[in-house]
């Protein structure tokens, strides 16, 4: 957002402290990026910054500009004013998946603010993705599809009867509402692996660790892509290399390239 006033019909979700975390920054980065013009938080009549879905995402690119091609603000300034378009892409959504989660929160009833405080997340951030199925980071849809004893897979519908083969360019695309990443089904039906190609756009990241049960396969197809485990082993990936690891170990992740990265990613059993 570039006004300073709420506007009610893209009212921001993010506190200070959340949209930092999302960054992968400290809150006094994101007030000397305000200072910068790098962005321009919404604010209530008290003085709280507000971020919206894309302010967050904007934050993201910033945080990328600045630790991976080392641009100082008036570049990245530049930058984000030539990636501008002239009308703003729509908000990738998937309003079924924010009723199926609704669903699964009301049956069990649980408020937004118990589920949220579980979670760590705003509640204003989960009514959003309850009403719109979008607004969230790739980490807290994973941990609600666990909080509730679902997967992220089945969520999305993946559980629908599929064939023996998925055709090139016909793998049916989940309507992920992450900011960045592009899920491909590459195996349709019920079956003992989750297998999917991964785009990521260029800043694309899990925004923090997340873990489940099973076993995970990725190799690189195209880019660059880091991934930590257990908060301590770092890896970069570059097209051909693969990583193989035991679901249960947290396990964050991004892209490291300047433009998109493809990854081919296989779960099993198809707990993700």
């Amino acid at each position: 957002m570039t006004d300073s006033t709420l506007d009610p019909h893209d009212e921001p979700t993010f506190r200070v402290t959340e949209a930092a975390r999302a960054a992968g920054v400290a809150p006094s980065t994101l007030r000397l990026w305000e200072t910068q013009g790098l962005v321009a938080p919404a604010r209530r009549a008290s003085g709280q910054r507000l971020y919206s879905a894309a302010d967050v995402a904007r934050l993201q690119r910033i945080s990328f500009l600045r630790r991976e091609a080392g641009l100082n603000p008036a570049a990245i300034r530049a930058t984000l004013e030539a990636e501008a378009t002239p009308a703003a892409e729509p908000a990738i959504t998937n309003e079924p998946m924010g009723a199926a989660l609704r669903q699964l929160r009301q049956s069990r009833g649980e408020t937004l603010e118990a589920v949220a405080q579980a979670l760590g997340v705003s509640a204003s951030a989960l009514s959003t993705l309850e009403r719109t199925g979008a607004g969230v980071s790739f980490k807290t849809l994973a941990d609600l599809a666990q909080y509730y004893g679902t997967t992220v897979s089945a969520l999305s519908g993946q559980d629908a009867p599929g064939g023996a083969v998925v055709r090139a360019q016909a793998a049916r695309i989940w309507p992920m509402p992450v900011e960045g990443v592009r899920v491909e089904v590459l195996a349709e039906g019920r079956r003992q692996m989750d297998c999917h190609r991964f785009i990521l756009a260029p800043g694309a990241t899990s925004q923090g660790g997340y873990d489940h049960e099973g076993e995970e396969f990725i190799t690189v197809i195209e880019g660059r892509f880091r991934i930590t485990l257990d908060a301590s082993e770092h890896y970069e990936l570059g097209p051909g290399d693969s990583i193989y690891f035991e679901s249960r170990r947290p396990h964050e992740w991004s892209n490291a390239a300047d433009g998109q990265t493809v990854l081919i990613w296989i779960n099993t059993p198809p707990t993700f």
